[in-house]
C-alpha cells in the first residue's frame, strides 16, 4: 500500500468518524435539518427495535422531534466503531459500514417536552448498536442506512423516591 492510499485511507476514517458524531450531536440537540442533511437523498433510517419508525430521513426525523420532544436533555454515547470500506456489491471504494456500540441517557422533562433544562425526573436510558451504511457523495460521506438494534433499556423507577429527613 502506498503512502497516498494511505493518507486517503486516514482521510475517509476520519470523515466517517466525523459523520457518526454529527449524527448524535443532531439528534442530541434535536436538530432535524442537520439530521437529514447527513442522509444521501434516498437515505433512511430503522428504529423499529427501540419501539419506533422505519423510512426516509424525513419521516424518521420526524418521529424522532416528536418522540424525544418528552427529554428535557439526551446524550448519545458512541464506541466500539468497526469501520469496513468498500463492503457493499460492486464497491468502487465510495462505500463504508460502520457498526458501533451506543449508550444513550436523557432526561425526562417535568411537563413532557424539553423547555426544561432542570428537570428531577428520573433518567431514561437505553443502549445497543448501531448499523450505518455511508455512501460517499460529491459533498463527503453521507448516511445511506441507520440501524438501530437496541439491546436494553432501564426505565424510571414508578416508585417515588423516599423522603430523607
Amino acid at each position: 500500500m502506498t503512502q497516498r492510499v494511505e493518507l486517503a485511507t486516514v482521510m475517509d476514517r476520519l470523515a466517517v468518524d466525523a459523520l457518526v458524531t454529527d449524527y448524535a450531536v443532531a439528534v442530541d440537540d434535536g436538530d432535524w435539518e442537520a439530521y437529514q442533511g447527513l442522509f444521501t437523498s434516498d437515505g433512511r433510517a430503522d428504529y423499529r427495535s427501540a419501539g419506533g419508525v422505519e423510512g426516509d430521513a424525513r419521516k424518521v426525523a420526524a418521529w424522532l422531534a416528536e418522540s424525544l420532544r418528552l427529554f428535557s436533555m439526551r446524550q448519545h454515547l458512541i464506541v466500539n466503531r468497526r469501520v469496513r470500506f468498500g463492503t457493499l456489491d460492486q464497491d468502487t471504494g465510495d462505500t463504508a459500514r460502520v457498526q458501533a456500540d451506543y449508550i444513550n441517557p436523557m432526561r425526562l422533562a417535568d411537563d413532557g417536552t424539553a423547555s426544561t433544562s432542570t428537570s428531577t425526573a428520573p433518567d431514561f436510558v437505553c443502549g445497543g448498536r448501531y448499523a450505518f451504511t455511508l455512501l460517499r457523495t460529491d459533498d463527503g460521506w453521507r448516511l445511506r442506512e441507520v440501524v438501530v438494534q437496541e439491546k436494553w433499556r432501564r426505565l424510571p423507577d414508578p416508585r417515588p423516591a423516599p423522603v430523607i429527613n
